[in-house]
């Protein structure tokens, strides 16, 4: 598939996914379904307006179609509580924008050498707005994880597990290349790839998971203040928890999870999901670990000792598959531990991409060398703070807005989001 083609085919494919997230009753788009969240119509206004100001505008040289909205979709101007009070697009009009919007971005793609500009080389910039929409099409996808009432999407399971042989791989000392100044769409947080040395360490082949994480709910975990940090052990407090984000337990003692409105048993098996930074974090010291840094994860993911190389994904440098990896909202729940043994690394590390976001130690900073491109407000202005990085995507990430190089990053109180974790810890002496 030329590039062309395969620029019109991711097109098409986050426009479907953002129209099924929002082929839903039009009093759920305009309401507020958490503090947290936009409104789905705002968010589905948004990627149109973002479309709009890149695709059409800028790359295009088009006239603007609806330049008194630009401040109303401007994510820096409002806040996500505030936007429901806004003079917002009604869902009718939002679909009719978005719609026009796109026929123009298709026509400018269809002229577009796909050349000139760093902005243009490669179609960087139509790139950038496939991963921009369905970035928030997981955000909407979070939304509806938050809305109470019944079920309004579904999805096949996930493929079962299996038993993998070993709960942690050995990671030798040594260097190896993080990020990447070669991926033509990767993002300015990613670039420029760089040399680390790493001690040895060790690492869990798979997310901790709802069985693992119980165990340290039941043997008194959220009460005991030797396992937490001093801010995180205060928000447990402060908030109350007792559990992770959507569980609650039953008078016999069983634990369930309200997921997409239906309330279920939590299974055992799968990555634990909906977990702080904190709440991570308290875990890997209950267990006597720690959580990876960002280059121990990313060495992990993408290290191919025999080669001497980075690859581009855990399994080689092709684009994932179903058979690689829980992406795309194909299965609206994280996969079995063991079920997608085509996606491990060469070192025997899997469920690295897909499934739940993973956080790490490291907190949100950029790499030596990074330049802000194309806009400051991508990445550069949410560097240092309290931000903590998260890698690998979760099952609503899809394909297209992932890669073995891809950071995301959130405060660490977060619950939210499609969140996990596995552990790590020293090697020294080995």
């Amino acid at each position: 598939m030329n590039l062309r083609d395969r620029l019109v085919a991711q097109l098409e494919t986050a426009r479907h996914r953002s129209t099924v997230l929002t082929a839903i009753d039009d009093t759920e788009l305009v309401a507020q379904h958490s503090p947290l969240m936009s409104p789905l119509v705002w968010d589905l206004a948004h990627i149109g307006s973002q479309e709009e100001l890149w695709l059409v505008r800028d790359v295009g040289g088009r006239e603007a179609l609806r330049p008194e909205i630009d401040g109303l979709y401007d994510a820096f101007q409002h806040s996500r509580a505030s936007r429901v009070a806004l003079p917002l697009l009604t869902p009718e009009e939002a679909r009719a924008y978005v719609a026009e919007v796109r026929e123009k971005s298709l026509d400018v793609l269809e002229r577009h050498p796909l050349t000139g500009r760093r902005l243009e080389e490669a179609g960087f910039a139509f790139g950038m707005i496939v991963q921009h929409e369905q970035q928030h099409d997981e955000t909407m996808l979070a939304t509806h994880q938050l809305r109470v009432g019944g079920p309004l999407l579904s999805a096949p399971p996930p493929p079962p597990g299996r038993a993998l042989p070993a709960r942690e791989v050995y990671v030798p000392a040594g260097e190896s290349v993080q990020g990447t100044s070669t991926e033509p769409w990767a993002l300015d947080n990613e670039r420029p790839a760089h040399t680390v040395s790493l001690p040895a360490y060790w690492i869990d082949t798979h997310p901790v998971t709802n069985a693992e994480f119980t165990a340290f709910v039941e043997a008194g975990g959220y009460g005991d203040p030797r396992w937490w940090s001093v801010v995180g052990f205060q928000h447990v407090l402060d908030e109350g928890l007792v559990a992770p984000r959507f569980w609650s337990r039953d008078s016999g003692g069983t634990w369930f999870r309200r997921r997409f409105g239906v309330v279920e048993p939590v299974p055992g098996d799968e990555p634990v999901m909906h977990v702080s930074f904190h709440e991570a974090e308290a875990y890997a010291r209950w267990v006597g670990k720690r959580l990876p840094t960002e280059a121990e994860w990313e060495k992990a993911a993408r290290w191919d000792p025999e080669a001497g190389r980075s690859r581009r994904f855990p399994w080689g440098d092709g684009d994932p598959t179903p058979e690689h990896a829980n992406l795309g909202q194909r299965h609206l729940q994280p996969a079995p531990v063991g079920a997608y043994p085509a996606g491990a690394s060469p070192l025997g590390v899997e469920q690295l991409i897909g499934d739940v976001w993973e956080w790490c130690s490291s907190g949100w900073e950029p790499y030596p060398g990074f330049e802000a491109f194309p806009y400051r407000e991508y990445s550069e202005v949410f560097f240092g703070g309290d931000y903590k990085v998260l890698r690998g995507g979760s099952f609503g990430t899809d394909a297209a807005a992932v890669r073995g190089t891809f950071r995301n990053w959130d405060h660490p109180i977060r619950r939210q989001i499609f969140s996990g974790f596995r552990c790590a810890r020293d090697a020294s002496g080995v």
